[in-house]
C-alpha cells in the first residue's frame, strides 16, 4: 500500500500536493506533541507569597497547588514574606494546602522576611514549616470585625518584630481585652482555628494560642526551639538538603521526601492573577467606580458621544467585579452613589450649594468607609479620595452645564425639528389641505379654518400629516 501511495505521489501533481500537505500536518503533530508539559517528577515547584494576602494571592496559590498536583510535582515550596491580609483569602489558601496531594513546605524567606498574622496561620497549615535566619512570625490577633473579616499584621511599625534576645516577644500590652460579645466570638474563633492547625501538624498549640490572644511573636531560632517551626534553612538548596528523608503525612498515608539535589522551578503568576491584584487594590477599585459613574453621566448629558459611555460602562463593571472580592461596607457604597446624585441634582435644581456640599460630604464619607477592613494594603488613601472630589467638582462645574444646555437646545433634525416650524397654506378645504414647510409640500390638518397663503405654524405630527395652527402676526 505504501509503495502504491509513493508511486501516486511521484506520478501526479495532485499526489505531490497531498504528500506535501501530509508532511506539514505530520510536522505540526510532532511539534504539538513535543509542546506538551513535561511531568516534573524531580522538580519542586516554588510559589511566592510576597506581600499582603488578598484575592489575587489566594487565586495564585490555589491555582499553583492545583497545577503542581496535575503535573505530578513531588514538592511545593511556599516562600513567604507577608504582613497579613484578608481572612477570607487566608482561609482559601489554607483549605487548598490541606487538600493538596503534594507536600507543601512553608518557608519564611529570605532573611528579614516575616510571616505575620495571616502568614502565621498559613505556616501552621503547611506540612512542614521552615524559616530562614533573621525572620519572624506571629502577631496573629484579629483586630476588626464585620465584612469579610481580617487577620492583618497589627498596624505598622515594629509589629511582629521581637526585641533582641527575647525568645517570645508578647505584645499583650498593645492588645486590649475583647469588650463586646462579637469581639470575643471573633477572638475565640481565631484561637480555635489556629489550635486546630497546630494539632493537625503536631506543633506547639499553646504558643499558637498565645500568638492570637496576646499577639506574641517569635524569631526563627526560637520558633524551632519551641516546636513552632520544624527547621531553619539558609536558602532553597539548603532547605532541600535538610528535607531529604523526612516523612510527611498526606491524607491517610505518609510520604518520604527524597529532595537532595532536587531541581526547582518558580511558578510565576499569570496575567489573570496580575489583573486581579491590580483591580482589587481599593484605590484602583474606587477610581474605576468614579470613572464609570461619570462616564455614563457624560453619555447621558451628551447622547451619541459613545466613547465616554462605553469606557464608563467597562470601568463600572470592572470596579463592581473588584468589589466582589473585597470586604466592602454597603453603606459606604450607598453614600458614594448618593453623593454623585446630589452633586448632579445641584446643577438641575440650584440650592445655593446645599445639594452640592452635601454630595461632596457624602462622597468623602462613603469612600472613607467603603472598604470594611484595616488589613495592610487594603485601605483607601485619602489623597485618592481628595482627587476624586476635585475631579467631581470640576466635572459638575464645566461638563454637566454644557450637557444640560445641549439637552435643552432645540432639535435640528427629525420629527422633533418640525414642531414649531413655519410655513404657508397652499390650498385648503373642509377636510384639510396642503402647506409649504421648508420648501416642501405637506398634507396638513387643523382645528381652525385656513385660507391660501395664510401663515401657519406646525404644532404636531400624525404620521406624515402635519397639524398646523394659524401663526399670530408679530406685535408692533
Amino acid at each position: 500500500m505504501s509503495k502504491r501511495l509513493a508511486r501516486f505521489a511521484r506520478s501526479s501533481p495532485g499526489g505531490r500536493l497531498i504528500g506535501f500537505v501530509s508532511l506539514i500536518l505530520l510536522g505540526l503533530a510532532l511539534q504539538a506533541a513535543g509542546a506538551q508539559p513535561e511531568k516534573t517528577t524531580r522538580t519542586a515547584v516554588i510559589l511566592d507569597l510576597d506581600g499582603v494576602v488578598g484575592p489575587a494571592t489566594s487565586s495564585y496559590i490555589t491555582r499553583g497547588l492545583r497545577k503542581a498536583a496535575n503535573e505530578g510535582a513531588p514538592l511545593v515550596i511556599l516562600r513567604m514574606d507577608t504582613p497579613g491580609g484578608l481572612d477570607t483569602s487566608m482561609r482559601e489558601i489554607i483549605q487548598a494546602i490541606l487538600a493538596s496531594p503534594v507536600p507543601v513546605v512553608g518557608y519564611v524567606a529570605p532573611s528579614g522576611a516575616r510571616a505575620a498574622s495571616a502568614g502565621t496561620y498559613i505556616l501552621y497549615a503547611c506540612h512542614i514549616a521552615a524559616m530562614a535566619p533573621g525572620t519572624n512570625l506571629g502577631a496573629a490577633t484579629p483586630v476588626q470585625l464585620g465584612g469579610g473579616g481580617i487577620i492583618p499584621g497589627i498596624g505598622g511599625g515594629d509589629q511582629g518584630e521581637p526585641k533582641s534576645g527575647d525568645k517570645a516577644s508578647s505584645k499583650s500590652g498593645n492588645v486590649p481585652p475583647p469588650a463586646s460579645t462579637e469581639e470575643r466570638k471573633a477572638l475565640n474563633d481565631a484561637i480555635a482555628y489556629i489550635r486546630s492547625l497546630a494539632e493537625l501538624r503536631g506543633r506547639n498549640v499553646d504558643w499558637a494560642e498565645k500568638a492570637v490572644r496576646e499577639a506574641a511573636s517569635l524569631t526563627a531560632s526560637s520558633a524551632v526551639e519551641m516546636n513552632v517551626a520544624d527547621l531553619m534553612a539558609d536558602n532553597v538548596p539548603d532547605l532541600l538538603d535538610k528535607l531529604d528523608g523526612r516523612m510527611v503525612a498526606i491524607g491517610s498515608g505518609t510520604v518520604v521526601l527524597h529532595t537532595k539535589g532536587m531541581a526547582t522551578r518558580v511558578l510565576e503568576p499569570d496575567w489573570r492573577t496580575e489583573f486581579l491584584g491590580t483591580i482589587t487594590n481599593p484605590n484602583i477599585a474606587l477610581l474605576l467606580l468614579a470613572i464609570g459613574g461619570y462616564g455614563i453621566l457624560f453619555e447621558f448629558f451628551n447622547p451619541g458621544s459613545v466613547a465616554p459611555g462605553t469606557i464608563g460602562a467597562i470601568c463600572l463593571i470592572i470596579g463592581l467585579y473588584a468589589l466582589n472580592f473585597l470586604p466592602i461596607n454597603y453603606a459606604g457604597l450607598a453614600l458614594i452613589v448618593l453623593g454623585m446624585g446630589l452633586m448632579v441634582a445641584e446643577t438641575f435644581a440650584p440650592s445655593f450649594g446645599v445639594l452640592g456640599i452635601g454630595g461632596i460630604v457624602s462622597l468623602v464619607f462613603g469612600a472613607g468607609i467603603l472598604i470594611d477592613t484595616d488589613a495592610p494594603g487594603f485601605q483607601v488613601a485619602w489623597p485618592v479620595i481628595g482627587a476624586i472630589v476635585v475631579a467631581s467638582v470640576l466635572f459638575l462645574m464645566f461638563v454637566v452645564p454644557i450637557g444640560i444646555r445641549a439637552l435643552r437646545r432645540k432639535a435640528v433634525t427629525g420629527r422633533e425639528e418640525m414642531i414649531g416650524s413655519r410655513g404657508k397654506v397652499e390650498a385648503w378645504g373642509e377636510d384639510g389641505g396642503t402647506v409649504f414647510v421648508h420648501g416642501e409640500r405637506w398634507q396638513a390638518a387643523s382645528d381652525r379654518p385656513l385660507s391660501p397663503k395664510q401663515a401657519v405654524e406646525v404644532i404636531g405630527l400624525d404620521g406624515l400629516t402635519l397639524r398646523v395652527a394659524p401663526r399670530e402676526p408679530a406685535k408692533p
